[in-house]
């Protein structure tokens, strides 16, 4: 919106091209998410606290859980609304990457906050049914995924990368394309959500990976140093960094008060959003191995929670104290402090590492 206002009074005032460049945009959009996150923040935290919107606690949890119960949640709302914002007002709203992402983290944030509603309003133990909910995630995922395919130009742009390597793609096709495209975003939003069980545990990694994932869009949509790198050239996938910038800004606000001891919770309405907004980020920009080892938290937490199902179900026996793996920790004896900020430290190291695929190819 503010581009195509810069861009109309460039004509007459050249100063006004600044705002051509994405790297300035990216920045005003993580200060517009963080300024809109901190200014709304408080006010949403008392409106969830006066309608008693409060979080439900596992009895058969860590005791030191209990004292959190009632505590706000679906804060998730906040970032989701700073992002939406932002994105409209830096971002460049010719460009398709940025529609289907905003709508899709949207829809998928839809799906959250359903089922935060019927849990903590309605009173609903159960909320949106897991059926439901795969169902509603599926068929935004697979409707993304057709779209992205028959919009495709370049082969590139549904070929399957392996990092570190520099001339090693596959050719996926538009089926496997989509299938890919598929297990990525609801495994990636599901992930995030089974993370989001401490204070702060599940925000930071997703800052830290939408920030790398602001560089890997910034290089895939710039045809210079996508060739030097050896990136995939994706026309139009720089306007992501705009994106990116804008979840970091709005989830380092929304970590202001999710820090221990937490303000408000995420909920579903978050992390489901969240989680395929990198989903899908990762699918445009064709890093999905990237993704999956920058995340490397996110699946570990995923891969304890499948473990721990499947032994029961199999031998009566648990792997794990608890699951998701972060509890499990904490029923070893781990406070919860230490136990988030060692995740966010793992994340660190593998953002770092995902980084390097960059340039060691």
């Amino acid at each position: 919106m503010l581009l195509m206002l810069a861009q109309a009074l460039s004509h007459d005032i050249r100063t006004f091209n600044v705002f051509n460049y994405i790297t300035l945009r990216t920045v005003l959009a993580s200060m517009t998410s963080l300024g809109i996150s901190f200014m709304v923040g408080p006010a949403m935290i008392r409106k969830l606290t006066a309608y008693k919107i409060g979080q439900a606690v596992r009895s058969d949890g860590p005791q030191t859980h209990l004292a959190k119960a009632g505590t706000p949640t679906m804060g998730g709302a906040l970032i989701l609304v700073s992002v939406a914002i932002s994105t409209l007002l830096w971002g460049d709203l010719a460009n398709r990457y940025v529609w289907v992402t905003l709508i899709t983290t949207m829809g998928y944030g839809v799906i959250g906050w359903i089922d935060d509603y019927r849990k903590v309003v309605e009173k609903n133990p159960k909320g949106l049914s897991a059926r439901a909910k795969m169902f509603w995630q599926s068929l935004i995922a697979i409707g993304v995924g057709i779209y992205l395919a028959r919009t495709a130009t370049l082969p590139a742009e549904t070929e399957f990368i392996v990092p570190f390597f520099k001339h090693l793609v596959i050719p996926l096709g538009s089926a496997g394309f989509v299938l890919m495209a598929y297990f990525v975003i609801v495994g990636t939003s599901n992930a995030v959500n089974l993370t989001d069980g401490l204070d702060g545990l599940a925000i930071m990694p997703t800052v830290l990976v939408a920030g790398a994932f602001s560089i890997f869009a910034y290089v895939a949509g710039h045809a210079v140093f996508s060739k030097y790198l050896g990136v995939p050239h994706i026309p139009g996938a720089g306007e992501l960094s705009v994106f990116c910038g804008a979840l970091t800004g709005a989830g380092l606000a929304f970590l202001w008060f999710n820090a221990y001891p937490a303000e408000v919770f995420m909920g579903d309405v978050g992390a489901l959003a969240l989680g395929g907004a990198l989903g899908l980020i990762a699918v445009i920009v064709r890093q999905e191995l990237v993704l999956f080892m920058m995340g490397g938290v996110f699946v570990v937490e995923t891969l304890s929670v499948m473990i721990q199902v499947t032994s029961f179900k199999l031998t009566g026996k648990r792997v794990f104290r608890m699951a998701p793996l972060h509890h499990h920790f904490e029923l070893k004896g781990w406070k919860e402090t230490q136990v988030v900020v060692r995740f966010w430290i793992i994340t660190m190291m593998l953002v770092l590492l995902g980084l390097s695929t960059l340039k060691l190819r």
